[in-house]
């Protein structure tokens, strides 16, 4: 946020460089979306901002009972803007419960969310499942989720 305070530039400059660095963000979450592997993530504690942000574009999630998730741009003032919005309402598949979280600024424990017993183990077993299938196949299945996600069957 040191570009807001930079008192050498205009706020016009001020609005193209801060949405350059919400551009480099987004991208930056994204690529692990892009990411040819399937990409785990593994959630312990608190989950916000940017870890939000990048377990949303994990292909699969394990939390560990004492997670909390919660998207808190509202309490700071500003509009979540890198691609939550986007992506969390996709996963959580509730347009209710997403607004209710992006407009409250509220914790979600893993029980609502989802629970795992020990998600770290859970998730280094699933690794090593993926990892023996074919990596040919499991990049065509992670392409073809990812462009389903967003299009419809006769897009395909």
């Amino acid at each position: 946020m040191s570009i807001m305070q930079d008192e050498s530039l205009d706020t016009a400059r001020k609005a193209i460089r801060m949405r350059q660095l919400i551009t480099t963000c987004q991208d930056s979450f994204t690529s692990l979306e892009r990411c040819n592997k399937p990409v785990i993530a593994s959630i312990h504690g608190h989950c916000i901002g940017a870890g939000i942000n990048l377990i949303a574009c994990a292909d699969i999630r394990y939390a560990s009972e004492d997670s909390v998730f919660s998207i808190r741009e509202v309490d700071i003032g500003i509009a979540a803007d890198v691609g939550i919005l986007n992506r969390i309402n996709k996963l959580v598949g509730n347009d209710s419960l997403t607004r209710e979280l992006a407009y409250t600024a509220r914790d979600m424990c893993c029980s609502e969310a989802l629970e795992f017993a020990d998600c770290l183990e859970a998730s280094i077993r699933l690794a090593g499942e993926i990892a023996s299938k074919s990596p040919i196949a499991v990049q065509g299945t992670k392409v073809t989720l990812n462009y389903a996600r967003d299009h419809t069957v006769d897009d395909s």
